[in-house]
């Protein structure tokens, strides 16, 4: 009798635990929304199926996070990047009451982030930079220095760069200005040092050092990278990566340097990954003990924690 009573108490004790609802995940419950921007030749989700932030945007949304991506012209300078940018926070801003957000940007976007935070700081309660070139991407003053202005060459450039960035903007559903030229200009070392010089914030005063952690209105700054062109023998795009590392003196995700992409608190700056990695592409075949969306839902986590 009593060992039927036991197990009686033990079955209903059991169930009662089943019966408990889910826990709902809050790991990335950031106080602000994120909004997410991509990089140069980047888009927001090709027909709807292909996300350039691969499996990054629905992670952060089950673990709590409100989540927006944006979408900029492919190739253009920074400053019109981010006009584009600055309009689509507002737009979520107006959206959803939010008063700030938390800006994400991945190679140039990381830029474009820098930019919107320093013309409309009153938005922004942090900025984090994913390989951005803030000192410059040697490949670009490579190109940048073996093109004549006005030359065959560089129209010739030009038209496949513009005409690629229209295509990759329709396919995603949006129509907007290309100038690749431009961008490739916004990204050499001339071209950031201009930009920094308008807007300093973040960035470091020495070659490979450490910028400011906080802006003059509180925003939070933080940035991270990787290190390593070649990480997956069957992603396709790892082996145009190891080729263009071969243009960099130092360590590099094979498109950015890695003293280049340090701004604010450096998260880390020496990841098992390239430069597609860092937003998980190609569709996710990375280095096989990293993982980019545990980077990216750490950091919606590391925001949460400081009340953003």
């Amino acid at each position: 009798m009593r060992n039927a009573v036991r197990t009686l108490v033990l079955t209903v004790a059991v169930l009662a635990i089943w019966a408990q609802p889910a826990r709902a995940d809050t790991y990335t419950q950031t106080k602000y929304p994120i909004v997410l921007a991509h990089g140069m030749a980047g888009f927001d989700s090709l027909f709807g199926v292909l996300d350039y932030f691969y499996g990054i945007e629905s992670s952060l949304k089950s673990g709590g996070a409100k989540v927006y991506i944006t979408h900029v012209p492919q190739f253009n300078s920074t400053e019109a990047r981010g006009e584009a940018l600055l309009a689509q926070v507002q737009d979520v801003l107006a959206r959803t009451g939010a008063a700030k957000v938390n800006l994400i940007g991945h190679s140039h976007g990381g830029l474009d982030v820098r930019y919107v935070a320093a013309v409309r700081p009153d938005l922004v309660a942090s900025v984090t930079t994913v390989g951005s070139p803030h000192k410059g991407a040697d490949l670009a003053d490579y190109l940048r220095n073996h093109l004549q202005g006005g030359s065959f060459t560089e129209s010739v450039l030009a038209y496949f760069a513009n005409s690629l960035g229209t295509v990759l903007g329709l396919l995603s559903g949006h129509t907007q200005p290309q100038d690749a030229i431009g961008a490739l200009a916004a990204l050499s070392k001339t071209g950031t040092s201009a930009f920094t010089a308008k807007f300093p914030a973040g960035v470091p005063t020495t070659s490979c050092g450490s910028g400011a952690a906080t802006g003059t209105l509180g925003q939070r700054y933080y940035s991270w990278s990787g290190t390593d062109p070649f990480t997956n023998l069957l992603d396709a795009s790892d082996y145009a990566l190891k080729l263009s590392s071969f243009f960099y003196s130092g360590s590099n995700d094979g498109l950015v340097g890695r003293c280049s992409s340090r701004f604010g608190t450096v998260i880390r700056d020496d990841y098992d990954m390239n430069h597609l990695d860092e937003v998980n592409q190609v569709l996710g075949l990375t280095a096989f003990f990293t993982n980019p969306v545990s980077v990216f839902r750490n950091q919606a986590n590391r925001l949460k924690t400081a009340g953003l």
